[in-house]
């Protein structure tokens, strides 16, 4: 998966075909990529590590997480996947809508599970590990999927489907409600904003005062809601946020690292290549070579 699908946090883009909503990514961090920032987006989708460790965030907690391990992701949960410590994860992305399995006419499938699951008042795990009871339960669904999608036979998509049913009906039969409770749903919705707030005007000057203003919350409410939610401060997951963005333009665009700099919200180039090499440990100029490379 390119890293420049991850470009909005909310993602806008079609996964498998309009017909058959189902697709599925091989992905290698760091080699891909260095992280997939925090985003959410309107499709299920599953997270199966394959080899090595990482670490991912759903609704704001932190999981590390090693092979064989398998991530739920509902839709509409705030999600990111990195690099833990110097490791290297490979894994699996595997995005479906929720349409592949509701009909228009509500049957008991969609009444009884699907939306209660995906609206909250049902939970399930979002981590499943070999030493969980059932792991081998979740993942054989999963696996027969990807079997089948090497060859693509005729009629595929049926299996497809009855193999997502399958999975589903594992963690409602064996799985429901094994879980901690989510994460208010308010506090959700609230730092959505905020982080479409910094998605659409990272690149110019942000101030406190306006984003804060986004949310309804006085600066001195909006600074200790985003630091008890996001465990660091607004200015420094700002920081953070440009430095990623200037990550991807130094590999997919030809633009001098001075304009790059000023592109991400950067408007002193030593401050950047200050910053850049902290979270990095490489300079602009030798990252673009190396991703090049």
């Amino acid at each position: 998966m390119n890293i420049l699908e991850y470009e909005n946090y909310h993602e806008k883009i079609t996964h498998g075909k309009m017909v058959f909503p189902y697709n599925t990514y091989l992905c290698s961090i760091p080699l891909d990529f260095p992280e997939v920032p925090l985003h959410w987006h309107d499709e299920f989708e599953i997270i199966y590590i394959k080899k090595g460790s990482g670490c991912i965030t759903v609704d704001f907690r932190q999981y590390k997480v090693m092979a064989p391990t398998i991530v739920f992701i509902v839709p509409g949960q705030l999600h990111s996947i990195g690099q833990l410590d110097d490791s290297a994860m490979e894994y699996e992305n595997i995005i479906f809508h929720p349409s592949l399995l509701i009909s228009r006419k509500s049957d008991v499938t969609t009444s009884e599970f699907l939306q209660p699951l995906m609206s909250g008042k049902i939970t399930v795990p979002t981590v499943f590990t070999p030493v969980y009871p059932y792991f081998r339960d979740v993942a054989a669904p999963i696996d027969a999927c990807d079997e089948i999608c090497r060859t693509m036979p005729q009629g595929y998509e049926l299996y497809i489907k009855s193999q997502l049913f399958q999975f589903f009906f594992i963690l409602n039969n064996r799985c429901r409600n094994l879980c901690a409770p989510k994460e208010p749903r308010r506090t959700l919705e609230k730092m959505k904003i905020v982080l479409k707030y910094i998605e659409n005007n990272y690149m110019h000057k942000i101030t406190i005062a306006e984003i804060a203003a986004a949310v309804d919350f006085s600066e001195s409410h909006f600074m200790r809601y985003f630091k008890d939610t996001m465990g660091t401060t607004f200015v420094d997951y700002l920081k953070d946020y440009r430095l990623t963005m200037a990550s991807r333009l130094l590999t997919t665009s030809d633009s001098s690292i001075l304009d790059i700099a000023a592109e991400t919200g950067f408007d002193n180039l030593s401050y950047f290549n200050r910053a850049f090499k902290n979270k990095y440990h490489t300079t602009p100029r030798q990252f673009r070579k190396e991703s090049r490379e």
